[in-house]
């Protein structure tokens, strides 16, 4: 059996919040910070894809932003946060872990995070990758019907069974139909998901209800080296949003996934992580 290279859950305190945080390798390696995005916990980057990139020479962190898995929960409805106060988490946990600079991917609703610091606080980004999200500028299109077909009503946070049927079938329309799409994977990981959060009806909402203060930084600012990843078959952010986000950030490249959605599926992790171990190949 391959042997593990997580070095286990914590919860840190950091800006007078608890977050749980996880890393695998060997701190002296490069760094990649994953922020996943919206009412997503850290599961949501796969132990497995986390330990397979650490495997190749790089120390991943992940963690649970605010609201999601074993972070600090805030009432429904009522999120004592914004989104710079996310970006300040990101931050916040780098200098916990005495990180001066890292490699930032962030994933859908997490790109303003990215583009936060990589325009706030350059000197500590090494470079940022940008999965599955958009500059939201006019004239994008808007996402598909898939991207709302076939899910449920809003689930009763009490009941943890129509929880997980709710967030499966939320997985599949934001998937946009994909070949890749594994429902049984999917339902396992949001029964892990569900069962270790501290308040899955905040998780539901709070992250929408937020300010989104600090979103307004233009991309153009952005001065580390840039890898955007984006899915053919999004139908959240379609595919026009990668292609603006690359002609936004000056020098920017674009890998396109062929059969992905809003998500990273696995069978696509061969194309995916030699393509992100090729950017963050520089200096710590």
């Amino acid at each position: 059996m391959t042997e593990s290279l997580s070095h286990g859950e914590k919860l840190v305190e950091i800006n007078d919040v608890e977050l749980c945080i996880e890393t695998f390798g060997n701190p002296a390696n490069p760094v990649i910070l994953l922020i996943d995005g919206a009412t997503a916990s850290m599961l949501w980057w796969e132990t497995e894809l986390c330990e397979r990139i650490a495997r190749d020479g790089r120390f991943v962190i992940r963690y649970d932003n605010r609201d999601t898995g074993r972070s600090t929960s805030y009432p429904p409805g009522r999120p004592g946060y914004a989104y710079t106060d996310l970006a300040g988490d990101a931050l916040g946990i780098l200098d916990a872990l005495e990180i001066e600079r890292a490699h930032i991917v962030c994933r859908s609703m997490s790109g303003g995070i990215g583009l936060i610091v990589g325009v706030d606080h350059p000197d500590r980004v090494e470079s940022l990758t940008f999965v599955s999200t958009s500059t939201g500028e006019d004239g994008l299109p808007p996402s598909s019907d898939e991207a709302t077909s076939g899910i449920p009503a809003d689930p009763d946070p009490a009941d943890p069974g129509t929880v997980v049927d709710f967030v499966v079938a939320s997985a599949k329309a934001c998937s946009g139909g994909s070949p890749y799409f594994d429902e049984r994977a999917t339902r396992a990981l949001v029964e892990r998901d569900v069962a270790r959060t501290r308040d899955i009806a905040s998780t539901l909402v709070n992250h929408y209800a937020m300010s989104f203060d600090g979103s307004s930084r233009d991309f153009a600012s952005v001065k580390a080296p840039t890898l955007v990843v984006h899915g053919d078959h999004d139908p959240v952010c379609p595919l026009p949003h990668g292609h603006a986000l690359r002609d936004a950030i000056p020098g920017a490249t674009l890998l396109t996934l062929e059969g992905a959605g809003h998500d990273l599926p696995k069978p696509l992790w061969d194309v995916f992580v030699p393509a992100l171990l090729r950017h963050t190949g520089g200096r710590r």
